[in-house]
């Protein structure tokens, strides 16, 4: 593949911000971003945020129709690293679960699937039913992720962008893309009291100092 690729799927649950956030951090990288939104998301959109529709596709290098399943992306031939789903509803989590292809963005979550590419699905829903763990654990048979944006304080974050950005940003770890501005457990934050070393060197070993 000599130009990467990956697929944004922004469906209709609260949380439309996660979709945006990706596609911000994703414009750093050399990769060819693909997007579809559902009908849902762009409701989610005029509610939740004060993006205009057009400023959002404008953060895609190409932006597929719901309703084209003629897309590139519909095609397995089509080689990609895979796709995010962010947010993704519990609707879009049970069409993939079944392998309904009945829009674009669970079509090309299907050919992710089968052709054994990298699918991360940031499941929006609290709390949850026995059909949605189930559908859940069909995704996670079938080799894809899911990876609720469950918030990480350890990173001591101080504003909302903060929390959504970190969660993104171990999404899309999960491609084994390299983003240098995600705060890393041992690199670049630690517990305050805790010290630590890296492997070869002579001093104390991991302590907590009380």
């Amino acid at each position: 593949m000599s130009t990467r690729r990956i697929i944004i799927g922004i469906s209709g649950a609260t949380g439309f911000q996660y979709g945006v956030k990706a596609l911000q951090m994703l414009k750093s990288l050399d990769i060819e971003v693909h997007l579809v939104i559902s009908k849902g998301a762009e409701m989610t959109r005029r509610l939740e945020t004060d993006y205009s529709r057009e400023d959002v596709l404008q953060m895609a290098d190409v932006v597929h129709p719901l309703e084209n399943l003629g897309a590139s992306i519909a095609s397995g031939s089509f080689i990609t690293l895979g796709m995010l789903v962010a947010p993704c509803s519990m609707r879009t989590l049970g069409a993939i679960a079944h392998n309904l292809s009945d829009n674009l963005l669970t079509r090309a979550a299907d050919v992710v699937l089968k052709d054994r590419r990298r699918l991360v699905l940031m499941a929006r829903e609290t709390p949850l039913n026995l059909g949605h763990l189930r559908n859940m654990q069909l995704v996670t048979e079938m080799g894809g992720i899911v990876f609720p944006p469950v918030p990480a304080l350890y990173q001591r974050p101080k504003t909302l962008d903060d929390i959504i950005s970190h969660s993104v940003g171990r999404a899309l770890d999960l491609f084994g893309l390299d983003l240098d501005a995600l705060p890393r457990w041992g690199e670049d934050i630690a517990p305050a009291g805790i010290t630590g070393q890296r492997p070869g060197h002579h001093h104390d070993p991991l302590k907590v100092i009380s």
